[in-house]
């Protein structure tokens, strides 16, 4: 058992950066980052001869998220027995969670000058132009819940959370929401959230725009494509659209990717879930901020983009298509929109 005890203390000393990233998809420097963040809450108050220290608390909470399963950390050597390995991971994503931690990691941007650049670099993707996020709604599956099971089925009829997430154009999460049951439409969640008030109040400028697909309204400050677009603008705006818009399903990959637990049934309650929603969302960020190299794509489109493009129905847009129309007018008039073809026709 002692020999077990020094080993569990030795996994940073013993592994290289490389194998550290495969296994809890953090190198050493991000492991002690992330466990320096949340010490003082993963520190046992006993002084306990035995008590785990936060720096195995946070890589058997890596482990439990970069595989989706929790016996795998119990058979790692981490010399911990199950009950302890559920019990870590229970505080530690809780600490991940808390509001204080993710503020630190996950805002939208307000100043003018981080509008203004992410507006340049979404630009540079296809020709749109005012775009300061991108916005998409993903199911993440869970189990069938005791209470209220029946909202929690999704369209596809499995039970999930419905979960809201905005990319920047560098593929960081700059706002999640993550606690709503799966048949909640992706519009709801959208009219409830934090981020429409930001819009709506004027928070964030005019002229700054997200892009979402068809299942939200169109707004002046939300553009989603036209169900039926005529030659010339309005196709040449869809192509800029669907392109740029792309950031946030390939965006929604990486996370998935990155940490597995979010690839298949989450075998927990709700409240639960949307904490390692959100802890994982965390994390992914710090992993952008130092430049952790993503996973190998598995060259599969995010498992919930599977409509056409545009979708075929009932289009939302209400407020916003007069504006829409004169922002198609304006910039994706032929000869102006052509940047945006030409960019799809690379590709």
């Amino acid at each position: 058992m002692a020999e077990r005890r020094r080993g569990r203390r030795n996994v940073l000393q013993t592994m290289d950066d490389r194998e550290l990233i495969r296994r809890y998809r953090l190198d050493r420097a991000g492991i002690m980052f992330v466990t320096d963040l949340i010490r003082d809450t993963l520190t046992s108050p006993t002084q306990r001869r035995n008590a785990i220290a936060p720096e195995l608390k946070v890589i058997t909470t890596l482990r439990y998220l970069a595989t989706g399963k929790m016996q795998q950390c119990s058979s790692d050597d981490l010399g911990l027995s199950q009950p302890s390995v559920s019990r870590v991971i229970t505080r530690t994503i809780t600490a991940l969670s808390e509001p204080l931690i993710v503020s630190q990691f996950i805002s939208f941007p307000l100043d003018i000058p981080t509008l203004q650049a992410q507006k340049t670099a979404f630009m540079n993707i296809a020709g749109f132009p005012g775009v300061v996020g991108v916005i998409d709604g993903t199911h993440i599956r869970i189990i069938a819940p005791s209470e209220d099971e029946y909202v929690y089925v999704n369209r596809k009829r499995y039970h999930s959370i419905n979960v809201q997430v905005v990319f920047s154009a560098d593929y960081r999460i700059v706002d999640i929401v993550a606690k709503w049951p799966g048949a909640t439409h992706d519009a709801r969640i959208l009219a409830e959230s934090g981020l429409r008030h930001l819009f709506e109040g004027r928070r964030i400028p005019a002229n700054c725009h997200l892009l979402g697909d068809s299942g939200y309204p169109c707004k002046p400050w939300l553009l989603t494509p036209y169900l039926r677009p005529d030659q010339g603008s309005q196709l040449n705006y869809n192509r800029a659209h669907k392109k740029t818009r792309a950031v946030v399903e390939r965006g929604i990959g990486q996370l998935k990717r990155r940490f597995h637990i979010l690839h298949g049934e989450v075998r927990l309650a709700p409240g639960k879930v949307c904490k390692v929603i959100t802890a994982c969302a965390v994390l992914h960020n710090i992993c952008k901020a130092r430049q952790i190299a993503d996973p190998p794509t598995d060259n599969r489109a995010d498992e919930d983009d599977d409509e056409e493009y545009p979708p075929q129905g009932r289009d939302l847009s209400q407020s916003g298509n007069p504006y829409r129309a004169q922002f198609t007018n304006l910039h994706f008039m032929d000869g102006v929109g052509a940047a945006a073809v030409a960019a799809e026709g690379r590709e």
